[in-house]
C-alpha cells in the first residue's frame, strides 16, 4: 500500500514584499508540518504554482489546475498537482502590493480595491493520478465556495491518510476486483474509484501520447522521438500549461521501454530560464510567454504545441530510423491515426472507418512504439556478459557483437541509441536473468513468429497492434467498466451574483488535520504488513540476431566454392604442400574479404591447435601470419563480427622454433592493428571470457550435486551463462551463508585469474618485438579517438592515458616517454576498469599493480631474444630487382631501394573492373638525373610474368608526403611514401623491411634536391651528358639591370659573327653604345637549331647597306615581288648577321605575313603602316618581349619607351598578325597600370591653362599609338565616312567580297547572344553620335543563376557561365519591347580592345575615338592552380572511394577544368569572329604572359591555317610562347625559387584547348593527337631546354639563346624539343595525322560549351607494360614479342587473338591503326627483299599522288584525301553554330539564314569558296559501311524503265547488295536482301542493254519479289561479282 498524497499545501500572493519587480508567492499552509521518512518535502513548491510569476490581476479568473513535475536528489519524481484560484484583496494589501510591484498604471478607472491575488492547493505525490488530484482539489474547492456543511480538515485528513495499493500488487489474484479498483471518500458525499495498473513498468499515458500526435504530426513527433533517445535538448513551447504536462508524459511514454535519465521539467517557471542554457540534454516545458527568451538557443530543438511545428537549429544533426523501420513504423502510425486513407482510393469504400476514441487511439500509438523497439532491440539479450551472479548479478552489453550480428554497424541512430544513458539503465534494469517479466519480455520471445515482417503483410502487423493495444488498455484499466465518478460544483453552470462572490479561503486548524495524520499512522502500524509477492521467473531470450540474417543469405555470401578454397589452402600448409598453399594464397586473400570466409579460416586453424600449442616451421608460420594479417586488416576497431576474438587465443598457439630455444609465437606479427589497441575490444573480450569460466565454474558445482532441480533431458552442456545464473538466483535465499560465502569468493578468484590472464596478453599484443626503438607501433592506432567504452561507470582509457580526456590515441605520450611505462599503465588502468565493476577485492587489486609491471618486464626480455634470434633467420626469397633502361645521358641518384608499388583510386589495375590484377606490384624503385622509376613483377603469381613499370619526370612532381600504409604482405612494410606527377602519374609506394628508415629519408632529400634546384642549370636539360656539371649560381636582379660582363661575352660568343669585334668593354654604358653603332649586330642569331625558314619569296629580297646609320629597320607592307638578291655591295659580315635575324621565329613570321620585309634602301618608307623596331634590342624597355618587335610606322622609339610605362611589365602594345585578307591586325599587351586606366580614357580636347602635364601627355601618346593602328586598317583609309556595323546586317551589306558576305551574319548574331535579350540593349546603343562604347558583361540575377547551363557557342565571358548581357548608361526599353532598329545596326570600331574589367572600373571613353573597350572577367593563375589541383585528383584519385561526393564525374565538374576551357574558347572565338570582319582586336589581358598568350595563340590558330601544320605550330609556339615571354620556369616551379608558386599549368591548358579544336576539325592539323600529348608531356620534363627560363633575356644572360647547329653532343642528346620531333617525325609516322586535308584558308570556329569539350585522354590513359610512350627511345629499345617466334608447330591450331589490358598495354602499338600497320608491312617486306626501306613520307606522298590522279578522273569532290571512304563520326556544320539553350528550349542559328534573304543568295556564293563543312559532310556515313566488294554495274530499271549504271556494293556483314548513282554519292538508292534471293544465272542483253557489251557480261539475280537484270562491264567483271555474291550466299 501507498500513500495517495504526501502533503497538502495552500500558497498565496506575499503582500509583504519590499522592493520593486514581480511578486511572489509564499506557503502559507503545510499539512502535515513534520517531513515524512520515506519521502522529504520539496523545496520550491511556490515557484511553480505560478510558473509565469506571481501578479495581481484587475478581474477574477477561472480555476486552473495542473501538474508540475519535481525530480529530487535520488532521481525520484514528485507530482505536484497544482489546483489555482483568484481571491479578491483587501484595499491596504493590494496597496500595497502595488507599490512594491512599482506599478506604473495610471488608469484611474482600476480601483487599488478590486484587484485579485492567486492562492493554490497543492497535492504533492510519488503516484501520478492526475484526475484524482483534480477531483479531490476540485471538491475541497468546491465545499469552500458553495458553504457545505463539511469541515475543510476533515477533507484533508481523509485525503491525506488515503493509502492504494501499488501498481502491480493486483497480479496475485487477478480474479479479485478489490485488488484492481479501490473506492476512495473524503467525507463530503463523494465516491472516487482509483484503478490502479496491472504492470508497474509500463507508463500509465492516459491520453497525452494521442493528443501531442495530433498537436505536432507524425513526422515532427518522430523527430522528437530520435532526438530524445539520441540525447538532444528538447523545449516544449505552450500556452497552456496543462498541454506541457500532456506532451512532456507522452513523449516520454513511447520511448519505453528506454527511460529517460536526463533533466525532466514538464513546467519551468520563468525564473528558473537559466537551466535552458545546460550544457546537458533536457527535455523542459516553458510557457509561450517566454518565447522571446528562448529565441537565442542555438542548439536547443523547439516544439510549439500551440502552432504544430518542431524548429531544428542547423547545428543540430537528429539522426533518424533506419530506412526500412522508417517507413513502416510512418505507415503504421497513418493507418492508426487515419484508417481512412487505405480505403480512401477504394470504388466501394466502406460506410465509415473513425478513428478509434481517444484513449484507444493512445495505446494504439504506444502498440506502435512498442513494436518498434521490439524490431531495434530484438536478441539483445544474446549480446549480454554476465560477468558476477553472486551476491548480485552484474550485467554487461556486447555492443560490437550485437551491431555485427545485426548487420547494423554503419546505422548512426542505433549506434547512438546504445551508446545512450537511456540504454545503460536498459540494460542495468532489464539484464538481470532472473526477475518479473513484462509485455516488451514477451513479444521479443515471440519476435520471429509474430513481428518479422519479411514475407508477411500491413494487415497482419495491425492485428499485432491492436492486440497489443487491447493488453496496454487493460493494463491501465482493468475494469473498464467502473468509471470514475466527478462530484460536480453546486454553483456550476450559474454565474455567481458579483455581491455573493466566495470569501477567501479560510486558515486551517493545523491541530485537527493532524490528529486525522497521526490516527491513520498508528492504525498503519498496527495492522500487520502487507508483502507485495512478485512473480520472478527466468527472463527470455528470444531469437538469436543473427537468425534473420542467416535465413537471409547476407551473412554467407560467399559461395561454397570460396569457403572451400580457404579449407583447402590451410589443408595444404599443414600438410607441408606449400606449393599448393602458394597457388591457392591470392584467392583466399580475396575470399577473406567476407566475414563467413573469415570465420571460416579462424575454425579451421584452431582444429590445428594442439594443448594450445601449434609449432611450425619457418614457411608455414609465414603463410598463417600472412592469413591472420589478410583477416585482421578487414576489421574495425571494434570487431563487430568477432573477428579478432576468435583470433587472440591463436596468436598465443602458433608458434616456430628460433635458435638457442627460443619460441616466436604470432603475436609478434600481427600487432599492427587497430583492434589491439582499442579499450572496449579487450573490455569486451575479458567479460566474454568471465563469463564462459563462471557458467563452467556452476556447471561444475552441478556436477557436485549442488541443491536444485534434476536436470533435464537435454545435454546440460548446452546450457547458456544466462539460464545458469537465472537458476542459480532462484536457489541463492536456500543457501547457507556458507555456501554463498563460497561461491562468491569463488566468483571472485575467477575474475582476478582472468585479469592476470589479460594482463599477459594484452603486453603481447601491445609491446613491439624491437622494445629498444623506445617507440610503439606505428599502424596500430592505439587507443582510438573512439572513447565510449562497454562500461555505464567510466569513460575511456583515452583521459586517463594522455591525462585528457581530448587525447585522440591511449599511447599519445609514447614518443617521448619508455614503452614499459605506457604499456604498464595502459594495462593497469585496464585491470582498475574491469576489476572495480566486476567486484575484485582491493587486496586483489594492489596485487596486481605490483604484478603487472614485472609480466611487462618478464615479456620485454622474451622478446629481445625473440628479435635477435630472428635476425638470424635466413632472408626470404624476393624476386629479382629489374633494371631500367635509361637514356643516353641519364644516370643513377640512388642505387634500386626495395617496395611496394600500391594500387591507387584508379580500378583498371587492381581487378575491379575485371582482368587480373597488376597491382600491387613488387619491385624496386630507381631515381635517375631525369626520372623517378618503379619496375617490378605483381604480387599476384597469375600474373606473375608480367612486367610493371611507372614512371614520370622527376621535375613533374608536384606534392610527396608520407602514408600510412596497410596492406598485406608477405613482409612488414615500415613507411610509405605518395608522389604526384603533373604528367598525372601517381605513384603510392611502400619501403621494403630491408630498406632502413634512414635511407629512405636519404631519398626523399635527393629527390626534393632534383626537383627544386638552385637554379635552371641544375636541370637534366643542363646536366645531361656531363660528368661533373657545374651550376653557376644565378645573382639576383636588380630593377632595371643590364648585361654584365660575364652575360655580355656569352652574348656576344653566341652571335658567331665572321669578324673580330674588339675588345669589349666589362661596362655596360661600352656595350650598349657598342651595339647602338651596329645596330644590325646587336641582333643575334636564335633558334639556329630549327631547320631555316625560306618563304617562297625571300630570295627575292633587296639589297643592304653595308653599314647602319639608324637605330630602326625600315619594313614595307607588302612583299617585293621583283626577283632579285641580296646586293653584292653589302659586306659578308653583315650578310650573316642579317640571317641570323630572319631566322629568328618573329621575324620568319613578320615575313610571311607580310609585316617584317626589310626594303632595299633600309630607310623608313613612310607609306608602309608598321615596322620593325629594334627599340628593345638590349631589353631595356620591356625584359620578357622580344628583341625585334612590330609597331606602327608612325610610332617613334621614344614614344614606345614612354607609353610602355603604362602598361603591366612595360608590355606595351605590339602587333603579332595580321588578317591576309581583311588586313585587320591581332596586338597583344598587358594590362594597364591602376594609375593609368582613367587617364587613357581622358578626353584629350580640353587642355589645361598651364599646360598637359606629363601624364596628359603620355595618354596623349597612347590614343595616338592605338589611333596610328587603326589608321593601318585599308578599311579606314578607304572609307569616305563613319564605317559601321550596319554593313554587317543583311539589309546593309555593301561589299563587294563574297566571303565577307558569307561572315556578316555572325557577327551581327554574335552580338545578339554577347549581348542577350533585346529589352537589356540600351535604347542608345548604335546612334550615330557617339562612337566609343565599353561593353561589359555584369553579373546575372539569382534567378538567372540558378539557370546554369550550358548556353552553346557564345556562352558568358564571365565565372559564372551565363550569357553576357550589355550594360550601357541608357536604361533598357520598357515592357519587355525590343530596342529601337539600330539594335540590328550597330557601329562597328576599327579596334576592339580586350580588357580586364576589373582595371577598367571608373572610365570614361571619348566619343569620337575610334576603337572601343570590352571588358570582360577573367580567371586568374589561381584558379587554374586550384582546378588542376582537383582535376588531377579526379583523374588520379589516391584511394578507391565509394562516397557519391567524391566520385569521378562529380570531382571532374568541381574542378571547373572545362569551365576554364569553356571560357577560353569562347573569348577566342569571339575575337576570330571580329578579326574576320575586318576590325583588329587588342588582348590585354592581366600581365600580358599567361590568359593573353593563350587567346593569341588560339586567335592564330583559328584564322591561320599555316599555323595548323608542324612548321607553323612551332613557329607560334617560338613566338607567341617563348619569344614574347611565357613565365616557364616560375609557372612550372622549375628551381628552388619558384616552389612556393606551386605548379601552374598554363601552356598546358592551351594544348588542351587545341586538343579540343583538333576534336572538332580532325581534318585541318597535320599534327595528331600523339604530338600533343608528347608537348605536353616535355614541357614539364625539362629534358629539353626549349621550355626552360621565362625570356628571351634571361635565355641571352644565361648563354643559351644562340646555340649553333654544329655544337658537338652525344649522338641522342637534344637540346630543342622541335629538333627531336624533327628527327622522331622522319623516321615514324607517330606525330603525322592521315586525316589531314585542309581547306585553303579556312577559318575555324569550334563549340565552346562544356557539352561540346571532351577530357583529354591524356590525363587519364596509362600504360604500365612501358610506362608513358613520350621517350621514344625507351619504347624503341624495349624488345617487342614477335609472334613468328613463339608459333609452335603447324600441326597444333593457333589463335591469333590477343588480349589487351586496358592499362597495361599501349593501345597504338598493339592495335596501330590500318595505314600505320600497312607502312609497318611495307617496310618488312622492303627489308627481307633486301631494299633500303623508303621513307614513310616518301611512300604516304606517292599513296597520295597516285590517289588524287585516280580519283580526278571520278570526281573533283574527292581529291581531298585518301581517306575518302573513312568513317568521320564528328560532323561540323562550318556555316553556322547552333546554340542550345536547354532551359529555354531555343536554337540560334548564326548562319546566314539569321536574316530573311540571305541564305538563298549566299547559297550560291558556296561554290566559290567550298568550307570545311562540305569536306565534312562527304565523310558522313548513315550506315555502317563495310564494302567487301563494289563496283559499277548497268541495272535494268522496273517495268518500261531503261539500264542505268549504279555503283554497286557487296555487304557481307549485312547480306546485302546496295546501289548508289556514284562513287561518292552517300545516299544509298536500294537495297537488295541476299537473304531473299533464289538463284543467280546468266542473263541475255535484253531491249534498251547497253552497246559493244559482251553477252557473258550480263547476269540475273532471282529474289522472292522480282527478278534483277545486271551487265558488267566485260565477263570477267561479271563472273567476279557472281562469284562474291555466291560467295556471300555460301556463308549466310
Amino acid at each position: 500500500m501507498a500513500r495517495l498524497a504526501d502533503y497538502f499545501v495552500v500558497v498565496g500572493y506575499e503582500h509583504d514584499k519590499q522592493g520593486g519587480g514581480d511578486g511572489q508567492g509564499r506557503i502559507l499552509q503545510r499539512f502535515p508540518e513534520k517531513d515524512w521518512e520515506d519521502n522529504p518535502f520539496p523545496q520550491g513548491v511556490e515557484l511553480f504554482c505560478q510558473p509565469s510569476g506571481w501578479r495581481l490581476v484587475s478581474e477574477r479568473l477561472e480555476p486552473s489546475f495542473f501538474v508540475a513535475v519535481l525530480t529530487d536528489i535520488n532521481s525520484d519524481r514528485q507530482y505536484c498537482s497544482c489546483f489555482t484560484f483568484w481571491e479578491e484583496a483587501d484595499g491596504m494589501q493590494a496597496q500595497k502590493s502595488l507599490l512594491s510591484e512599482g506599478d506604473d498604471d495610471d488608469d484611474g478607472n482600476m480601483r487599488p480595491g478590486r484587484l485579485f491575488a492567486p492562492k493554490s492547493l497543492v497535492l504533492v505525490s510519488r503516484l501520478d493520478h492526475a484526475e484524482v488530484f483534480r477531483n479531490c482539489l476540485g471538491l475541497i474547492y468546491t465545499v469552500h465556495t458553495d458553504g457545505v456543511s463539511v469541515a475543510l480538515e476533515t477533507l484533508i485528513g481523509n485525503l491525506l491518510t488515503c493509502c492504494i495499493p501499488l501498481a502491480g500488487g493486483s497480479q496475485l489474484d487477478p480474479q479479485s476486483e478489490e485488488e484492481h479498483v479501490r473506492t476512495i471518500t473524503l467525507g463530503a458525499g463523494d465516491r472516487q474509484v482509483i484503478q490502479t495498473p496491472i504492470s508497474a513498468s509500463l507508463p500509465v499515458s492516459g491520453c497525452s501520447v494521442a493528443l501531442l500526435f495530433r498537436q505536432l504530426g507524425i513526422i515532427n513527433v518522430l523527430y522528437l522521438f530520435c532526438a530524445a533517445l539520441t540525447e538532444h535538448k528538447i523545449l516544449f513551447l505552450s500556452s497552456s500549461y496543462h498541454r506541457l504536462t500532456d506532451a512532456c508524459r507522452g513523449l516520454l511514454a513511447i520511448m519505453f521501454p528506454l527511460k529517460y535519465c536526463f533533466t525532466y521539467i514538464p513546467i519551468l517557471p520563468g525564473k528558473l530560464l537559466e537551466v535552458l542554457s545546460t550544457p546537458t540534454p533536457f527535455i523542459i516545458g516553458v510557457n509561450s510567454f517566454f518565447r522571446s527568451e528562448t529565441q537565442e538557443l542555438l542548439d536547443v530543438i523547439i516544439a510549439d504545441l500551440d502552432g504544430g511545428t518542431v524548429t531544428i537549429p542547423e547545428c543540430v544533426h537528429i539522426s533518424q530510423l533506419p530506412d526500412p523501420l522508417l517507413h513502416q513504423t510512418q505507415a503504421a502510425l497513418s493507418m492508426v491515426l487515419d484508417p481512412e486513407l487505405e480505403v480512401a482510393d477504394h470504388a466501394f469504400p466502406p460506410a465509415s472507418l473513425q478513428p478509434s476514441a481517444l484513449k484507444i487511439q493512445d495505446k494504439e500509438i504506444r502498440a506502435v512504439f512498442l513494436w518498434l523497439f521490439t524490431q531495434l532491440l530484438h536478441g539483445y539479450r544474446w549480446c549480454l556478459h554476465i560477468i558476477r551472479i553472486n551476491p548480485e548479478p552484474i550485467i554487461r552489453f556486447h555492443k560490437a557483437a550485437f551491431l555485427g550480428k545485426r548487420s547494423l554497424v554503419e546505422d548512426d541512430f542505433l549506434m547512438k541509441v546504445l551508446d545512450g544513458m537511456a540504454f545503460a539503465g536498459f540494460v542495468s534494469e532489464r539484464g538481470s536473468p532472473y526477475r518479473p517479466i513484462d509485455i516488451f519480455d514477451e513479444l521479443l520471445r515471440n519476435h520471429a513468429e509474430r513481428f518479422c515482417l519479411k514475407g508477411g503483410s500491413p494487415r497482419q502487423l495491425t492485428a499485432h497492434i491492436k492486440e497489443l493495444t487491447e493488453k496496454l488498455f487493460k493494463n491501465e484499466n482493468p475494469y473498464p467498466a467502473v468509471a470514475m465518478r466527478r462530484s460536480q460544483r453546486q454553483s456550476e453552470g450559474t454565474p455567481v451574483p458579483p455581491q455573493s462572490q466566495p470569501s477567501a479561503f479560510p486558515h486551517l486548524d493545523e491541530v485537527a488535520v493532524q490528529l486525522f495524520i497521526d490516527h491513520a499512522t498508528a492504525k498503519l502500524k498496527a495492522a500487520p504488513p502487507i508483502v507485495k509477492a512478485e512473480m520472478k521467473c527466468m527472463v527470455p531470450s528470444g531469437p538469436s540476431p543473427g537468425d534473420a540474417t542467416e535465413k537471409n543469405g547476407s551473412v554467407l555470401a560467399n559461395s561454397a566454392r570460396r569457403l572451400e578454397v580457404v579449407r583447402n589452402c590451410i589443408a595444404y600448409i599443414f600438410e607441408n604442400k606449400l606449393l599448393e598453399a602458394k597457388k591457392l594464397m591470392p584467392a583466399v586473400m580475396r575470399a577473406l574479404k567476407s566475414r563467413a570466409a573469415r570465420l571460416c579460416m579462424t575454425q579451421e586453424l584452431n582444429q590445428h591447435v594442439l594443448q594450445n600449442r601449434a609449432v611450425l616451421d619457418d614457411q608455414q608460420f609465414d603463410y598463417v601470419v600472412r592469413m591472420m594479417n589478410c583477416t585482421l586488416q578487414d576489421c574495425s576497431n571494434m570487431d563487430e563480427h568477432e573477428i579478432a576474438a576468435a583470433l587472440l587465443p591463436l596468436v598465443t598457439a602458433f608458434c616456430r622454433k628460433l635458435g638457442s630455444g627460443t619460441t616466436q609465437f604470432a603475436y609478434c606479427c600481427v600487432q599492427e592493428h587497430a583492434v589491439w589497441a582499442n579499450m572496449q575490444f579487450w573490455e569486451a573480450m575479458f567479460y566474454s571470457d568471465v563469463q564462459n569460466h563462471i557458467r563452467t565454474l556452476y556447471l561444475d558445482f552441478k556436477e557436485n550435486e549442488l541443491p536444485g532441480p534434476e536436470p533435464s533431458e537435454g545435454s546440460e552442456e548446452e546450457r547458456g551463462a544466462l539460464e545458469i545464473a537465472s537458476e542459480q538466483r532462484r536457489l541463492w535465499p536456500t543457501f547457507s551463508k556458507e555456501k554463498q560465502q563460497e561461491l562468491v569468493q569463488k566468483e571472485e578468484s575467477t575474475v582476478f585469474s582472468q585479469a592476470i590472464h589479460y594482463a599477459n596478453r594484452m603486453s603481447y599484443l601491445l609491446l613491439p618485438l624491437d622494445t629498444s626503438k623506445n617507440r610503439l607501433l606505428r599502424g596500430s592506432g592505439l587507443g582510438d579517438a573512439e572513447s565510449v567504452t562497454n562500461s555505464y561507470v567510466t569513460n575511456s582509457i583515452a583521459g586517463s592515458m594522455g591525462e585528457s580526456y581530448d587525447t585522440e590515441s591511449g599511447f599519445e605520450d609514447a614518443e617521448g616517454s619508455d614503452v614499459a611505462n605506457v604499456v604498464v599503465r595502459f594495462i593497469t588502468r585496464f585491470v582498475d576498469k574491469v576489476c572495480t565493476e566486476s567486484g575484485v577485492t582491493n587486496e586483489h587489486l594492489k596485487s596486481l599493480h605490483i604484478m603487472i609491471p614485472d609480466i611487462v618486464q618478464m615479456h620485454i626480455e622474451t622478446l629481445d631474444a625473440v628479435n635477435r634470434e630472428s635476425k638470424r633467420l635466413p632472408p626470404i626469397q624476393k624476386p629479382k630487382l629489374l633494371s631500367p633502361t635509361l637514356l643516353t645521358g641519364e644516370e643513377l641518384v640512388m642505387e634500386a631501394m626495395r617496395v611496394y608499388l600500391l594500387p591507387d583510386g584508379r580500378e583498371e589495375a587492381t581487378s575491379a573492373m575485371g582482368g587480373p590484377p597488376l597491382l600491387p606490384a613488387e619491385g624496386a624503385i630507381f631515381l635517375t638525373s631525369y626520372r623517378l622509376i618503379f619496375t617490378g613483377t605483381p604480387v599476384d603469381p597469375l600474373v606473375g610474368e608480367q612486367v610493371v613499370t611507372r614512371t614520370f619526370p622527376v621535375a613533374s612532381l608536384t606534392k610527396e608526403k608520407k602514408i600510412a600504409v596497410s596492406i598485406s604482405m608477405d613482409q612488414l612494410i615500415q613507411e610509405g611514401l605518395q608522389l604526384r606527377s603533373c604528367t598525372f602519374q601517381l605513384m603510392k609506394i611502400a619501403f621494403d623491411e630491408e630498406v632502413a628508415s634512414d635511407l629512405a629519408e636519404v631519398f626523399r632529400k635527393h629527390l626534393h634536391k632534383l626537383r627544386y634546384p638552385q637554379n635552371v642549370r641544375g636541370t637534366f636539360a643542363f646536366t645531361v651528358g656531363q660528368a661533373g656539371g657545374m651550376v653557376v649560381e644565378q645573382k639576383s636582379k636588380e630593377k632595371n639591370q643590364t648585361f654584365n660582363s660575364w652575360q655580355t661575352s656569352e652574348f656576344l660568343q653566341g652571335f658567331k659573327l665572321g669578324h673580330t669585334l674588339g675588345r669589349v668593354g666589362h661596362s655596360t654604358a661600352a656595350l650598349s653604345k657598342n651595339l647602338m653603332k651596329t645596330a644590325k649586330k646587336t641582333i643575334g642569331r636564335q633558334y639556329v637549331t630549327r631547320k631555316k625558314y625560306t618563304p617562297p619569296t625571300w630570295e627575292q629580297r633587296s639589297s643592304f647597306q653595308s653599314q647602319l646609320e639608324e637605330d630602326e629597320i625600315s619594313v614595307s607592307e607588302e612583299l617585293d615581288q621583283n626577283p632579285h638578291t641580296l646586293s653584292s655591295t653589302m659586306k659578308p659580315v653583315d650578310r650573316q648577321t642579317m640571317s641570323n635575324v630572319v631566322e629568328r621565329a618573329c621575324c620568319r613570321d613578320y615575313q610571311r605575313l607580310g609585316l617584317g620585309t626589310l626594303s632595299s634602301s633600309l630607310t623608313r618608307s613612310k607609306n608602309e603602316p608598321f615596322r620593325i623596331s629594334t627599340v628593345n634590342r638590349m631589353y631595356t624597355v620591356c625584359r620578357s618581349y622580344p628583341g625585334l618587335l612590330i609597331v606602327p610606322q608612325s610610332i617613334t622609339d621614344a614614344t614606345i619607351q614612354r607609353i610602355s610605362r603604362c602598361y603591366k611589365q612595360n608590355r606595351f602594345p605590339v602587333v603579332c598578325w595580321r588578317n591576309s585578307r581583311s588586313k585587320a591586325v591581332l596586338l597583344r599587351s598587358g594590362g594597364l597600370h591602376a594609375k593609368g586606366v582613367a587617364d587613357f580614357f581622358k578626353t584629350p580636347n580640353a587642355p589645361s591653362a598651364a599646360g598637359p602635364s606629363q601624364t596628359d601627355s603620355i595618354s596623349l601618346e597612347q590614343e595616338k599609338y592605338l589611333q596610328a593602328i587603326v589608321s593601318s586598317m585599308p578599311s579606314y583609309s578607304e572609307s569616305s565616312g563613319r564605317n559601321t556595323l550596319s554593313s554587317f546586317t543583311p539589309a546593309a551589306t555593301s561589299s563587294s567580297d563574297a566571303s565577307d558576305k558569307l561572315r556578316q551574319p555572325k557577327i551581327g548574331a554574335l552580338m545578339k547572344q554577347v549581348m542577350g535579350s533585346r529589352e537589356d540593349v540600351p535604347s542608345g546603343f548604335g546612334k550615330g553620335g557617339k562612337r566609343a562604347k565599353i561593353i561589359s558583361y555584369y553579373h546575372p540575377r539569382a534567378s538567372e543563376i540558378s539557370q546554369n547551363s550550358a548556353r552553346g557557342k557564345w556562352g558568358s565571358i564571365r565565372g559564372t557561365g551565363q550569357i553576357a548581357q550589355l550594360a550601357g548608361r541608357d536604361p533598357p526599353q520598357a515592357n519587355g519591347s525590343p530596342a529601337d532598329t539600330h539594335f540590328l545596326h550597330p557601329q562597328r570600331s576599327y579596334l576592339y580592345i580586350i580588357g580586364d574589367k576589373s582595371q577598367l572600373k571608373g572610365s570614361k571613353q571619348d566619343q569620337f575615338q575610334q576603337w572601343e573597350v570590352v571588358p570582360i572577367e577573367v580567371f586568374d593563375v589561381r584558379q587554374v592552380k586550384t582546378s588542376f589541383k582537383k582535376l588531377m585528383k579526379a583523374c588520379v584519385p589516391n584511394s578507391v572511394s565509394f562516397d557519391p561526393n567524391t566520385a569521378y564525374y562529380r570531382c571532374l565538374e568541381e574542378s571547373e577544368w572545362m569551365c576554364l576551357l569553356h571560357k577560353i574558347l569562347q573569348v577566342s572565338v569571339l575575337v576570330v569572329e571580329l578579326l574576320d570582319t575586318g576590325s583588329s582586336v587588342m588582348v590585354s589581358l592581366e600581365d600580358g604572359w599567361d590568359i593573353t598568350t593563350q587567346v593569341v595563340s588560339l586567335v592564330q590558330l583559328l584564322s591561320d591555317p599555316y599555323y595548323r601544320t608542324f612548321d607553323g605550330f612551332r613557329l607560334l609556339v617560338e613566338k607567341e610562347w617563348l619569344s614574347f615571354g611565357h613565365r616557364f620556369s616560375q609557372r612550372g616551379a622549375q628551381t628552388l625559387a619558384g616552389q612556393s608558386g606551386g605548379f601552374t599549368p598554363v601552356f598546358l591548358q592551351f594544348l588542351d584547348c587545341v586538343h579540343q579544336i583538333h576534336l572538332q576539325f580532325p581534318m585541318e592539323f597535320e599534327f595528331s593527337q600523339y604530338y600533343l600529348k608528347f608537348l605536353a608531356y616535355h614541357y614539364v620534363s625539362n629534358r629539353f631546354r626549349t621550355f626552360l627560363l621565362d625570356s628571351d633575356y634571361e635565355r641571352i644572360e644565361l648563354g643559351v639563346m644562340f646555340e649553333e647547329k654544329g655544337e658537338k653532343r652525344g649522338p641522342q642528346t637534344f637540346k630543342s624539343v622541335w629538333d627531336y620531333i624533327e628527327r622522331l617525325n622522319k623516321k615514324t609516322p607517330i606525330f603525322f595525322n592521315y586525316m589531314f586535308a585542309p581547306e585553303d584558308g579556312e577559318v575555324l570556329k569550334p563549340y565552346s560549351c562544356i557539352s561540346n569539350l571532351k577530357l583529354w585522354d591524356f590525363y587519364t590513359e596509362e600504360t604500365l607494360s612501358e610506362g608513358p610512350s613520350y621517350d621514344w627511345e625507351l619504347v624503341q629499345s624495349r624488345p617487342e614479342q614477335q609472334p613468328d617466334a613463339e608459333r609452335p608447330e603447324k600441326a597444333v591450331c593457333v589463335s591469333r587473338r590477343r588480349v589487351v589490358w586496358p592499362c597495361y598495354d599501349c593501345h597504338s602499338r598493339v592495335l596501330p591503326d590500318a595505314i600505320t600497320k600497312l607502312l609497318q608491312e611495307l617496310q618488312s617486306l622492303e627489308m627481307e627483299l633486301g631494299k633500303v626501306p623508303e621513307k614513310w613520307k616518301d611512300t604516304w606522298d606517292k599513296i597520295k599522288s597516285t590517289q588524287r590522279a585516280e580519283s580526278r578522273l571520278e570526281s573533283r569532290a574527292s581529291s581531298r584525301s585518301l581517306l575518302m571512304s573513312s568513317n568521320i563520326s564528328h560532323q561540323r556544320r562550318a556555316q553556322g553554330a547552333c546554340l542550345h539553350d536547354s532551359m529555354m528550349g531555343s536554337s540560334i542559328n548564326l548562319a546566314l539564314e539569321a536574316e530573311g534573304g540571305v541564305g538563298s543568295s549566299s547559297a550560291g556564293n558556296l561554290g566559290s569558296r567550298p568550307s570545311t563543312s562540305t569536306l565534312y559532310s562527304q565523310f558522313q556515313s548513315t550506315e555502317s559501311e563495310n564494302r567487301s566488294f563494289e563496283g559499277i554495274l548497268y541495272k535494268k530499271g522496273a517495268l518500261l524503265k531503261p539500264w542505268r549504271p549504279r555503283w554497286f556494293v557487296l555487304d557481307k556483314t549485312k547480306h546485302q547488295l546496295r546501289y548508289y548513282d556514284n562513287r561518292q554519292d552517300r545516299e544509298c538508292k536500294g537495297v537488295i536482301d541476299l537473304a531473299e534471293v533464289e538463284s543467280m544465272v546468266p542473263g541475255t542483253p535484253t531491249m534498251g542493254a547497253p552497246k559493244n557489251i559482251d553477252e557473258k557480261a550480263f547476269f540475273d539475280l532471282k529474289t522472292t519479289k522480282r527478278v534483277y537484270n545486271f551487265c558488267a562491264q566485260d565477263s570477267l567483271n561479271a563472273q567476279l561479282w557472281m562469284d562474291n555474291v555466291q560467295s556471300c550466299l555460301s556463308d549466310a
